[in-house]
């Protein structure tokens, strides 16, 4: 890094795919709550399907782009004074979280490919997105189905809890310990000259 005031920031890179990749995974959960559990006509349920399916493979993009400026950009060290406990369990949360955001996605893909109603997926309405070559390979489409919608499904509502950790902790370091954790992320915003320390490695 060139200075102390950026080795503190994420990149302005990382920092817009952080926040689009939270605004999508938040517009899934939303669309996912919605058209399984709501009371819709047909047609209206169908439409949140294909929104939702345009949706995760959004996701699944802009993870594929986290991971590869993650790999080639060192994140800025965490706070002075974070517990060496704590400083593992951040980055198990996040392993985490990569390991969702990548997963969920593709239980998705592969739930479309092997539905024996073969519907098509058309990205909002514009790009048509291939199914998974699936079908030949399970020797019971319909079960592996079903398998993968329960799992996808699970994966949904543990995604959703890591996330209310993660935006727990966010506040907890920004309220109750006053550093950077959170103001690093934050579009347009300084962080703070409180003292930093590199990751143990």
């Amino acid at each position: 890094m060139a200075n102390g005031v950026s080795a503190r920031r994420y990149s302005a890179v990382a920092i817009l795919l952080h926040w689009a990749s939270a605004l999508a995974v938040l517009v899934l959960i939303g669309i996912g709550l919605t058209m399984t559990h709501a009371a819709l006509a047909p047609l209206r349920q169908f439409q949140l399907y294909q929104w939702h399916k345009s949706v995760g493979v959004t996701v699944l993009a802009l993870t594929a782009l986290r991971v590869l400026w993650r790999l080639t950009h060192r994140p800025p060290p965490q706070p002075a004074g974070m517990p060496a406990r704590e400083r593992r369990a951040a980055a198990a949360a996040h392993h985490l979280l990569y390991l969702l955001l990548v997963g969920l996605p593709l239980t998705g893909w592969a739930v479309v490919s092997l539905s024996p109603f073969n519907i098509p997926t058309v990205l909002y309405g514009i790009v048509p997105w291939p199914h998974l070559p699936l079908a030949g390979l399970v020797p019971d489409p319909a079960a592996a189905e079903g398998i993968l919608k329960r799992v996808h499904a699970l994966g949904a509502w543990v995604l959703a809890a890591l996330l209310a950790v993660h935006v727990a902790a966010a506040l907890r370091h920004h309220f109750l310990l006053r550093d950077d954790v959170l103001r690093r992320m934050l579009p347009g915003r300084r962080p703070s000259t409180a003292p930093i320390v590199e990751p143990t490695r």
